[in-house]
């Protein structure tokens, strides 16, 4: 692809193209363990209709209670993108039959959302400022789940699961201002790290717990919107970017081909990177939304506003901009804010008394190469927080030198021992003794007559090698900086 700065375009026949690309993120709300609008359980995995109440399987006479903390959620994450918050809101009965849907209707918001418009900030290369996009939301509102059909338990027979039946969602709706594949990309990876910072959603795409619906159109930069496909259930944000990618070259070459693009629903097949139609959407559905007869209006006071705003944590630009402030570059800062885990065990670091610049140096490269090699996460690091500024604490201050400091953390991502003891125990302390440096360079000089003489005769580049040929007969242990010193102070 082009570089940030470039517009992303198709290539047709008849000239460029311009995708239009409007994101509809399903988030369940994963912070509490029950319902919507009853007491059932939510985990991922549990055996099919073991966590259905009377309410989720729409027994006569079973009324909705709403569950205070999915709204204080979803207001929570209102507030996270700088959106407006409604006041006053209403539950809204969506009708239509599937037999997934004991009630024949679904709970939802159409009229009266609980959160309004508000926006998101991605930078489509994380070392430049200037590759910022906005991408503006148009609301966001909470709805129950439906339940889900298994096709492959019988050879003539559909089985239901009504697990999910009932399951609160906030569906986020982005307006239509992303124009590539990789601002939806970024768009999505941002919006994962906002909830998941929050709390609200644990942003977990492979257990459904977040998907998205991708709409998708094309047009002559500058012409009006065209005709849009919405493909469903999208659960990567790699395939979130091969929907936009296939859609967009498919409906470029239907139009100049002299057809038309039909608004329809569309699946994704992950396998051949390809989408197909689901279901054709030439008449918009007449849903019947009526206000839930069941359900009073929600009515926000301003001390449940407070609390919600007040329990917000520090939110990832926020932190990527004080990781900046204490001169950590600003790739380092978005690499250290891009996942929550990461962000928090970095803060646990500093605390620990660690210096910003080098600790940050040291987890993108150090301790995130040694965790992708042992195949664990940042929470599961074999090294606590604590124990990587005492080992960074002994760099700085002469202890040890930088590439002995690679061997000790090597030895404490295998014994889980203190970097301190580790050195104590295996005499890897760094020497500044000049007698003892002084000693090895006078040997190595003397060794190395012919290319004392080429060094001062101009070849300045062998100083490298005195330098290599005086740390190797010292184990590794000599000070570079006195080393340097005092080399060139004796071939001076």
């Amino acid at each position: 692809m082009a570089d940030a700065g470039a517009p992303f375009r198709i290539r047709g026949a008849t000239g460029d193209w311009e995708v239009v690309v409007g994101l509809e993120v399903h988030a369940q709300i994963t912070a509490t363990a029950s319902k919507l609008f009853s007491g059932a359980a939510t985990a991922f995995g549990a055996e099919p209709n073991t966590q259905v109440s009377l309410v989720d399987a729409a027994m006569p006479g079973m009324l909705p209670v709403p569950n205070r903390e999915c709204i204080r959620q979803a207001v929570r994450t209102g507030m996270a993108i700088d959106a407006q918050i409604n006041k006053w809101s209403r539950f809204d009965r969506k009708n239509y039959f599937y037999a997934d849907l004991p009630q024949g209707y679904q709970i939802s918001q159409l009229y009266h959302p609980l959160v309004g418009e508000g926006e998101v900030t991605v930078l489509l290369d994380e070392k430049d400022e200037s590759s910022a996009r906005t991408i503006g939301v148009e609301r966001i509102h909470v709805e129950q789940d439906a339940g889900k059909l298994m096709h492959d338990q019988h050879p003539t027979m559909s089985y239901v699961d009504l697990n999910r039946s009932g399951v609160a969602l906030m569906e986020i709706v982005s307006k239509p201002d992303m124009r590539s594949p990789a601002e939806a990309g970024a768009y999505l990876r941002k919006l994962r790290a906002v909830l998941r910072y929050v709390g609200s959603c644990d942003g977990n795409m492979e257990e459904g717990s977040m998907r998205a619906d991708v709409n998708v159109s094309v047009r002559k930069p500058g012409d009006a919107f065209g005709t849009r496909t919405e493909t469903k259930n999208v659960n990567s944000v790699r395939f979130v970017m091969q929907v936009i990618e296939h859609e967009a070259r498919r409906q470029v070459d239907l139009i100049e081909e002299g057809g038309e693009v039909a608004q329809e629903t569309r699946l994704f097949d992950p396998d051949k990177g390809v989408t197909r139609t689901l279901r054709s959407k030439e008449d918009a559905h007449d849903y019947r939304y009526f206000p839930d007869p069941d359900l009073l209006p929600l009515e926000l006071d301003d001390a449940f506003l407070e609390e919600c705003r007040a329990s917000l944590p520090e939110l990832p630009d926020a932190k990527r901009k004080r990781y900046e402030a204490h001169g950590i570059t600003a790739y380092n800062a978005a690499v250290l804010t891009a996942e929550v885990e990461s962000a928090r065990w970095f803060d646990a670091l500093l605390d620990a008394g660690a210096e910003p610049k080098a600790a940050a140096n040291w987890v993108t490269s150090e301790l995130f190469g040694a965790l992708n090699r042992l195949g664990k996460d940042i929470e599961d690091s074999p090294v606590t927080p604590v124990q990587a500024a005492e080992l960074l604490g002994l760099v700085a201050d002469g202890t040890i030198s930088g590439t002995i400091a690679k061997q000790v953390f090597e030895i404490m991502l295998e014994s889980g021992d203190g970097a301190a003891s580790i050195v104590e125990s295996r005499g890897l302390k760094q020497t500044s003794d000049t007698g003892a440096i002084d000693a090895e360079i006078d040997k190595i000089l003397a060794a190395n007559a012919e290319k004392v003489e080429q060094y001062k005769a101009g070849k300045e580049a062998l100083f490298g090698f005195f330098v290599g040929q005086t740390m190797k007969a010292m184990g590794g242990k000599a000070n570079p900086q006195v080393v340097n010193e005092r080399l060139r102070a004796k071939l001076s």
